[in-house]
């Protein structure tokens, strides 16, 4: 990356449709979105494409939108709604608002660190996927500071959706997925759970519509400040795989 290159991403408004948009869902998180903009706005302005970021804030109490808007990007873009509803909800609404080519989704901690974006990348940019996702379960991935428990129960997850949903691939949860354009849109609008396992269903809906998905092994931190309740979320996990399965029986996916 040069300084040049960055200069000029956070000065001058694009000129052109984005090559690449990416999306970071926020909720409450002050302490950590402004490295995790600088960390993504450094790498992605040395790619040598035109680019917009999209923060979709989740009804922040403690001043995110408004510390995201005061960095003074002209290529950054703040969603905001009054109140909480739902990871999946602010991954939706980025989503559909974005105009990339490719469309990455990203969580706020940088958890998987922005320099895998480079291999998803690739493998769209080659024509032969729709959706590439980043994955801890892959061969090659790296794991750090993962508790043994919350080990336990990805694995154990892992195990009942390949049983159950028959998705196809290993690890749906990693916060790290780009789809072109047109997957994007069309996976999110068709999307209705607005929670923690929103990837979850936009996962067996692109398996169930065709769309060809890579799975990339990727680095991956468990960063410090997390707020998701580990075993609550793991309860809410299966009520939606169930949820799923029953969505499709019901029809609910028909037109998609």
């Amino acid at each position: 990356m040069t300084y040049a290159a960055y200069e000029l991403w956070k000065t001058t408004p694009l000129t052109e449709p984005p090559v690449l948009s990416v999306v970071i869902p926020a909720y409450n998180e002050a302490e950590r979105i402004v490295p995790t903009v600088g960390a993504i706005a450094a790498f992605v302005s040395g790619m040598d494409l035109p680019w917009e970021l999209i923060i979709a804030d989740d009804g922040s109490r403690d001043g995110t939108p408004d510390l995201c808007a005061a960095l003074g990007l002209a290529n950054l873009q703040v969603l905001r709604v009054p109140q909480n509803g739902g990871k999946g909800s602010a991954v939706r609404r980025g989503m559909l608002a974005a105009q990339g080519r490719y469309v990455l989704f990203s969580d706020a901690d940088n958890s998987t660190p922005i320099e895998e974006l480079a291999k998803l990348l690739a493998l769209l940019q080659s024509g032969d996927y729709d959706v590439a996702i980043g994955s801890r379960a892959a061969t090659g991935a790296e794991e750090t500071h993962r508790s043994p428990l919350r080990r336990l129960m990805s694995g154990t997850l892992r195990t009942i959706v390949r049983y159950g949903l028959r998705v196809g691939v290993r690890d749906t949860q990693c916060g790290f997925k780009l789809y072109t354009h047109d997957a994007a849109r069309r996976l999110h609008q068709a999307q209705t759970l607005m929670g923690f396992s929103f990837d979850l269903e936009i996962l067996y809906l692109a398996a169930r519509l065709g769309y060809r998905i890579a799975e990339v092994p990727v680095a991956w931190v468990d960063a410090p400040g997390s707020k998701v309740d580990a075993l609550k979320e793991a309860r809410r996990f299966l009520k939606d795989l169930v949820r799923i399965r029953l969505n499709d029986l019901r029809g609910v996916y028909a037109n998609t």
